[in-house]
């Protein structure tokens, strides 16, 4: 399913709370500065504060607004370190208007018989398990919101397998089951939906593709501003997997 390409109404995303993961480089850097135009209340989340401080500055000098940077490992992380988190952002946050899942790492792509217990665990911890107890620790501040909207990021390999990219692409299926099941369990009271971005200019996609033009892709803005319209009270829509 395609992203309708519909213009926001203005103001749309004016004030709304959205938390973003991954937002120190590509999709998610691109992602935080579109929102940032938009006006949203931003709390970006990175393992990497030296990037989360370079786009906090780049965000408050251009559009005059200061987002909320959080330096967060999600390999690291248990889920009492995202209670905390969450503990935290009910001091400033009454509510959540938005959830963003961009972080994600590709693993090693090998043959099915080569690919370690360890090696799957790293992908689906990243790229699985930070999803649901993320959404799972936020979902009191969701909830409070007139109009919350959780977006996975997925892949074309999470909806149709691919050989060799066995950690990846179990770990994007398991994304997609997430959203649906919880897009049943939440209807009527907090929208989820998955997007596929696909071919992108990002660095996982250059690990994935080497040899690969850089220039024939397009670039994490263009990515970018797909996520706006589930983000914003014009999409109604819930249980959806949408693709760029």
């Amino acid at each position: 399913m395609k992203i309708p390409k519909s213009k926001l109404s203005k103001n749309s995303l004016k004030e709304r709370a959205i938390v973003v993961t991954g937002a120190g480089s590509g999709i998610g850097r691109a992602l935080s500065f579109e929102l940032a135009k938009n006006n949203a209340d931003l709390i970006l989340l990175s393992r990497d504060q030296i990037k989360l401080d370079s786009l906090q500055d780049e965000i408050k000098e251009k559009f005059g607004i200061e987002p909320l940077t959080v330096e967060f490992d999600f390999f690291k992380a248990k889920e009492k370190d995202y209670n905390f988190l969450i503990e935290n952002l009910i001091d400033n946050y009454t509510k959540i208007d938005g959830l963003v899942h961009v972080a994600g790492i590709l693993g090693y792509l090998s043959p099915f018989t080569s690919t370690s217990p360890s090696q799957l665990e790293t992908v689906m911890k990243i790229n699985f398990e930070s999803n649901f107890l993320l959404t799972k620790a936020l979902m009191p501040l969701l909830e409070k919101s007139e109009c919350p909207s959780v977006i996975f990021t997925s892949s074309g390999v999470g909806r149709k397998g691919r050989a060799f990219w066995t950690s990846y692409s179990i770990s994007k299926f398991a994304v997609e089951g997430l959203m649906q099941v919880l897009a049943d369990e939440y209807e009527g009271r907090v929208k989820f939906n998955t997007f596929n971005p696909g071919p992108t200019r990002t660095k996982m996609r250059a690990q994935a593709f080497p040899a690969e033009d850089p220039l024939t892709l397009k670039s994490p803005q263009d990515v970018a501003e797909c996520y706006l319209w589930l983000l914003s009270k014009e999409c109604k829509e819930t249980g959806k997997s949408y693709d760029y």
